[in-house]
This record gives C-alpha cells, sequence and structure tokens, in this order.
C-alpha cells in the first residue's frame, strides 16, 4: 500500500550528515553529548479531555500542568541553533489545551524549526486555523471510530464530540484550500476489536471531507501503562484489510495502512536488533513540567530524564551529566527486550542497525 508520507518507515536517510556524526561518536561522550536530537515530541500540557482506553500515558495522571512560554521561547530559539529541525506538539495531554498554543507556534516557526501536532481535534477551532494552519506542516487528528457512538465509547467523551471534530477537519480543509496552504491534514486510527468493523467507513470519511490521508495503526503496549486489555493484541489476521483499503487511494487521498509495523509483532527477540541506537541521539521528548527524557517509553523514570527546561538551558540539559549516565546506561546495560515493541524509533533503530552490524563482503563495490 502507498505510503506517500513515509509514515511507516523513517526520514532518517535524509539527515546522513548527523548520521555520520552519530558514527563517529558511538564510543567516544566528548562526541556524543554535542549529537542532537533532529525530531522531538513535546507535550505543552499534561491535561486531557478525552479518557481514550488505549491511552499509554494513562499512568502520569492527566495533570494540570503547562510549558511556560515565556521559558519555552527561548529554549526553542536554543534548539533551532543547536540542531533541532523539527517539534510534534502532542504528548501526555491535549496540546490544544494549551491557551497560548498558537504564540507557542510562531515562537517554534521562527526558531527555524517544523512545527506538527497530533491532537484529538476537538479544540482546532477558528482561531487556531487562522492564525496556525499557514505555519504548520502538518496535522494528525486521533479518530478512533467510524461512528459517534463507538468513537464516544472508545475515546470517552460524549458523542457529539465526533461531529465537533469533523466539523473542525472540514473548517481546517476550507481553509487550506482557500489560502493555499500547504499543511497536510490527516487522521490516524488506532486498529483495535472495537472499531475493526468502522475503518473502512472512516477511510471513506477522511475521503470526504478532503484530508490528506487516514493512517490505520496497531495498538503498541506501554511498559507503564495501567490499561492491559491490549496487550495480547495481534493482527496477522488483519492484514489482508489493505487490499479492501487502496480502494479508497487517488491522487487526493492515501490510506496509510501500517502493514510493517504489524508484521513487526511477529519477529523474534532473536532476529531483532540488541541495542537502542536512537536514544540518546536522534529524538527527545519534553513532558508539560518541562522534564527532558530521552524515550517517551520511558517517561517518569528517572534513568532516562536529563533535566528540566525551566531551570537549565537546552544545552545545559543535553551535554550534562544525566544524558551522560543515560549514554552509558543504554550502551552498556538497556535489554531492548524489556522495551516497548513497535516504538517510535523502530524503523530508525533497524536502519542504524545496519550501519553498525557485521558488514557484508565487498561493500565498496556499491
Amino acid at each position: 500500500m502507498a505510503d506517500n508520507y513515509g509514515v511507516d518507515s523513517h526520514k532518517l536517510v535524509y539527515h546522513p550528515q548527523r548520521v555520520a556524526q552519530w558514527l563517529d561518536s558511538k564510543h567516544d561522550w566528548q562526541h556524543a553529548k554535542a549529537v542532537y536530537p533532529i525530531y522531538m515530541e513535546v507535550s505543552p500540557v499534561g491535561a486531557c479531555n478525552h479518557r481514550c482506553t488505549f491511552c499509554a500515558v494513562d499512568y502520569i495522571g492527566y495533570k494540570a500542568q503547562r510549558l511556560d512560554v515565556k521559558i519555552l521561547a527561548d529554549r526553542l530559539a536554543e534548539m533551532g541553533r543547536l540542531g533541532v529541525k523539527s517539534i510534534m506538539y502532542a504528548g501526555e495531554g491535549e496540546p490544544m489545551l494549551h491557551k497560548e498554543i498558537n504564540e507557542i507556534v510562531r515562537l517554534t516557526v521562527d526558531a527555524g524549526i517544523d512545527v506538527s501536532f497530533t491532537t484529538n481535534g476537538t479544540l482546532m477551532n477558528s482561531r487556531f486555523v487562522e492564525q496556525s494552519l499557514p505555519l504548520v506542516s502538518w496535522i494528525k487528528v486521533s479518530l478512533n471510530a467510524g461512528s459517534a457512538e463507538n468513537y464516544a465509547a472508545i475515546h470517552q467523551t460524549k458523542a457529539s464530540d465526533f461531529d465537533l471534530v469533523l466539523n473542525n477537519l472540514r473548517r481546517a480543509v476550507a481553509h487550506k484550500k482557500a489560502e493555499q496552504l500547504s499543511c497536510t491534514l490527516g487522521a490516524q486510527i488506532l486498529l483495535l476489536p472495537e472499531n475493526r468493523e468502522e475503518v473502512t467507513a472512516l477511510a471513506a470519511i477522511c475521503r470526504d471531507i478532503g484530508l490528506d490521508y487516514l493512517v490505520v495503526k496497531p495498538y503498541s503496549q506501554h511498559l507503564s501503562s495501567e490499561t492491559r486489555r491490549y496487550e495480547s493484541l495481534r493482527y496477522d489476521n488483519l492484514l489482508g484489510m489493505a487490499e479492501e483499503l487502496e480502494t479508497f487511494n487517488s491522487d487526493s487521498f492515501n490510506v496509510i495502512f501500517r502493514e510493517q509495523s504489524m508484521k513487526n509483532y511477529s519477529t523474534s527477540e532473536t532476529e531483532r536488533y540488541k541495542t537502542c541506537h536512537a536514544t540518546p541521539y536522534f529524538w527527545a521528548y519534553i513532558m508539560a513540567d518541562g522534564e527532558v527524557y530521552g524515550c517517551s517509553a520511558y517517561l517518569t523514570d528517572k534513568r532516562f530524564a536529563y533535566g528540566n527546561i525551566h531551570q537549565q538551558s537546552f544545552q545545559e540539559i543535553w551535554e550534562g551529566e544525566k544524558r551522560q549516565q543515560n549514554w552509558q546506561y543504554i550502551t552498556q546495560e538497556l535489554d531492548i527486550g524489556q522495551c516497548r515493541k513497535n516504538c517510535r524509533m523502530e524503523a530508525v533503530n533497524q536502519y542504524l542497525d545496519k550501519l553498525t552490524a557485521q558488514q557484508p563482503a565487498h561493500i565498496n563495490f556499491i
């Protein structure tokens, strides 16, 4: 199935200079400390207005915390200078609950950093569309059913939110077309037993609204999640769904069925890479309380916490002692067999592992 956006793969191959920097620094902290993230996920707020049945970060507790915009402005400018290229605003809460979210978008773009959102879409109002849509690279709305009744059950919210989100998306599509904006507008559905019969209905809805894509992705059990109702979920018997969904594809709409991610569940640990190469290098996470983590699978695990942007500069955090300790831990001790399967860096790690594994013969005969 076509994947015009590389959602089910990775794009690290387009950053050869950073990869070369990583290769040169693998066994030397003095070089490793200056390898900055390409991509970051930032949580503007800890609160959320939904309580999705599958929420990976329910254990954090949806705390009413928010990033200080004045401090964030300084950190964003600094991160842009240091080499951070993109930020997805999402996190342990609903990012658009932050009252100054439009200012955050502007500050991020002013820092030379690309902006995106993963959101439930309920708060994507006309003000956000008019002020921020022209500045954002893409927005992906979490839309996990094809009917209002099922949406309310899975998102654990009122059924009227379903139409609210669809109308917000229609408004965004209309504004994008009227202003000839480049922002990519999409949705994603986490494939669950409760919604598997509604995926085609949702694909039709998204196509008719005028979205650019719908992502159909597998569930991944977070290490610390309170919810365990889906941890045994497998997708071997659902891979045939890709053929049916492909009929929705056109020049203007793309269903991205994350088949490779689903197949990864069948990969044995003996076939998998042995070391996490991506952490603590190519990505990072900032929680709503300002704490910087090297991996979103280990939020609140102090072994992966490097410092707080409300107390230190980003450079002090990234080149500091706590990240050095985490670098040593990941290199020498981390058992990835205990990590979250299909983490965000899965495809990146597969790629990097090929660069560090025993090389085949005759590599110079390209």
